[in-house]
């Protein structure tokens, strides 16, 4: 049996993430048409792209297991993305201070040919009253700009909160390593 193990993607955070589980591993970008369905709800959303990202590289390396994921920030029901500049983050972080955010984190484990292994991680960030001053400043010290929700946790986004709640703490990051190690362990790799 084949324990080649390929993540599909190329986030340097999830690379970081995976490299914790102590396993070889190469990355492959998914090529992967991320935009949401008609009416796809957002949990439903992570889910998909998970699976999707996974077998389009499952499919060019077969009998390699891989390993794709996908986050949705959840914000007011709809799904928010990256906001791709300071003004997008400014009004991103805005929105949300005082207020509840969910990361919907979906993981697929996938074997080209083999029913996919997943699963789907909910943490929920609540933020505490933020002061425009506050996030200029948070924002121009970290400027996340790659990140749903503009904030990173694993930094100074940290400051931002009230609390987390969550079953993972590395899912927020992007890649949730329990669920991970646990679809691995399924696959037959040997984990402590």
């Amino acid at each position: 049996m084949s324990l080649r193990l390929i993540l599909a993607s190329t986030s340097v955070y999830r690379r970081e993430l995976l490299t914790r589980l102590g396993l070889p591993f190469d990355s492959a970008r998914p090529e992967t048409d991320e935009t949401p369905q008609p009416g796809e709800a957002p949990l439903a959303l992570a889910g998909r792209l998970a699976v999707a990202k996974a077998a389009a590289v499952a499919a060019l390396q077969p009998g390699a297991w891989v390993i794709g994921s996908d986050q949705v920030a959840e914000f007011d029901g709809r799904p928010i993305g990256k906001p791709g500049g300071r003004d997008g983050a400014l009004a991103q972080l805005s929105a949300m201070s005082g207020r509840e955010v969910r990361f919907l984190t979906g993981l697929c484990l996938l074997r080209h040919g083999e029913a996919p292994k997943t699963a789907l991680d909910i943490t929920t960030v609540r933020f505490r009253e933020l002061s425009a001053q506050e996030i200029a400043r948070y924002v121009d010290a970290e400027q996340p700009y790659d990140c749903a929700g503009s904030f990173k946790s694993e930094g100074l986004g940290i400051a931002l909160f009230e609390a987390i709640e969550s079953q993972d703490p590395t899912a927020l990051i992007g890649l949730p390593l329990i669920a991970t190690a646990r679809l691995l362990r399924e696959a037959g790799y040997r984990l402590p």
